[in-house]
């Protein structure tokens, strides 16, 4: 027997799964976007204050890829506030080579600060 065939009268594709064909999954068009650590923290603000709103975009079937979008947005903005912040403070590759440890508490001190900007702005809106 064939792993997958065919139906030729409605073009479904159908695995063999034991000694039954199954729906193959493969059919399906959607884009899963991964959601990622931001949109994560924002479903968990959704479910617990925000709890109309979660349940207009489940049931309207948006909300995986509003969650993508937030990631995707607090990614971006994230990595230009770190860049942004550095060139301002004078954090550089020059003072990474001189003093590393006064470089690595500099850059955390740095993300944290981007950290709750981004907290504030997208993930607890």
């Amino acid at each position: 027997m064939e792993k997958y065939i065919t139906d030729g009268r409605t073009g479904l594709k159908y695995e063999l799964v034991g000694d039954y064909y199954f729906l193959a999954g493969d059919d399906e068009s959607e884009e899963h976007r991964p959601i990622g650590i931001w949109g994560q923290r924002h479903l968990r603000y959704l479910r617990r204050c925000k709890k109309s709103t979660y349940t207009a975009l489940l049931i309207e079937g948006k909300l995986p890829d509003y969650l993508a979008d937030v990631n995707d947005q607090a990614e971006e903005t994230l990595s230009q506030l770190v860049k942004q912040m550095a060139k301002d403070e004078g954090v550089d590759e020059a003072l990474k080579r001189y003093d590393q440890l006064g470089w690595v508490q500099r850059m955390n001190s740095i993300r944290n600060r981007a950290t709750e900007i981004i907290n504030s702005n997208y993930i607890f809106e």
